[in-house]
């Protein structure tokens, strides 16, 4: 799958694709790998599952995709980042070894990836707002719950996902056992500060005087100027050129053409990723640019973060500083030393210990009718 280019836009993705026909072009040739993978794949615990369907919520059909080897295991919703860059195409990357201690379920957002082929644009033109999303969460929760006969699940929301997972929590912690943030955006304008001297002090230390140029031009950044797309892009640009999307790497090639050995995607369904994030980038970058999270300083959930050292699409510094001062029955902050923006992908055994360690006692807990979901794991930061 050729790209022009890629670009995360804090933790919005903006694909700058090439021409159309070569994006859709036909990719047979990775046929035999993703046999392959499916197969290696296959869920066959009789006690487990494996299933990928489509669901209304709220009036758009959502792509589904549940995969565990034991359906007792406490079930996991992840809210994928982007917007509109499911993680089902790249989940066989990191999540197998999850599939053992949790049903793990994937959603394609509106508007993205299989969920934007299943709907006419027009039915999702108009709705693309953060409580919509947020709205969409909480009605996929409900319906897991009673599908698969657990009280709770556990909720973690990776990048653009954790202002979705996060607004979800604070609106229904009766749904969940726990929060996970992943790449947690705090506040979306200091990010942007926070990514843009990272990216111009290495540029700088490199002697990269192309580099330093392009961002002087658009100083002060943020500044007062409005936060166009092409003030992002050049800003977070050299952020990621020099490690702060794939720690120690100026690239992420390996992430983002994973889709093509997925054995869960075809090529059309690998095309409407770019066609998803075209779609949804301006409609949502307005919204996005006002998050802000500083203010809530009691939290109703468990909460565990998990903060890539090297992270400067959305850093982790102001994650760190609101962990110190939030209440909460159990907080938790994971630092991963040789991780970006990817976690789970950079650092996947240190993600399924941390999550053993400090998610999977909760849910457990929390199943068995505890009246404290909390109940014999110890505050922590």
């Amino acid at each position: 799958m050729h790209r022009a280019a890629l670009l995360l836009l804090g933790c919005l993705a903006a694909w700058i694709p090439a021409a159309a026909a070569e994006d859709c072009a036909d990719h047979a040739a990775y046929a035999p790998g993703r046999e392959l993978l499916a197969e290696l794949e296959r869920i066959v615990a009789p006690e487990g599952v494996q299933e990928a369907y489509e669901v209304p919520v709220n009036g758009v059909r959502h792509w589904v995709h549940v995969r565990g080897q034991d359906r007792a295991n406490p079930l996991l919703l992840f809210v994928h980042g982007g917007p509109a860059s499911p993680v089902i195409p790249t989940l066989w990357q990191f999540q197998r070894p999850l599939e053992e201690y949790f049903t793990v379920v994937h959603y394609d957002q509106r508007g993205a990836g299989r969920t934007f082929r299943l709907n006419p644009p027009e039915a999702i033109d108009g709705t693309l707002r953060i409580q919509q999303y947020v709205d969409d969460a909480i009605a996929l929760a409900e319906h897991l719950r009673q599908r698969y006969g657990k009280r709770k699940l556990v909720l973690a929301g990776h990048s653009w996902g954790t202002v979705v997972g996060m607004q979800a929590a604070l609106q229904r912690p009766d749904l969940f056992h726990a929060y996970v943030g992943i790449g947690q955006v705090i506040h979306a304008r200091t990010n942007e500060r926070l990514s843009f001297e990272y990216g111009l002090a290495r540029a700088r230390a490199e002697g990269n005087a192309a580099a330093v140029a392009e961002m002087e031009a658009i100083a002060p950044y943020p500044g007062d100027a409005p936060l166009t797309r092409e003030r992002i892009v050049t800003a977070r640009k050299w952020a990621q050129h020099y490690g702060g999307l794939s720690a120690f790497r100026d690239n992420s090639r390996w992430f983002f053409h994973g889709a093509l050995l997925s054995p869960d995607y075809d090529d059309a369904d690998r095309c409407a990723i770019d066609a998803g994030s075209l779609f949804t980038l301006g409609r949502v970058l307005e919204g996005f640019l006002q998050v802000d999270f500083r203010g809530v300083r009691q939290f109703p959930l468990p909460v565990v973060m998990f903060m890539g050292r090297h992270d400067y699409t959305t850093p982790s510094q102001p994650t760190e500083e609101w962990l110190r001062q939030v209440r909460a029955p159990y907080r938790h902050g994971e630092w991963f030393e040789r991780s970006a923006h990817l976690v789970p992908w950079e650092e996947p055994g240190h993600a399924l210990v941390a999550l053993l360690q400090h998610v999977r006692p909760l849910a457990v807990a929390g199943e068995e009718g505890g009246a404290n979901d909390g109940a014999g794991v110890g505050s922590a930061r």
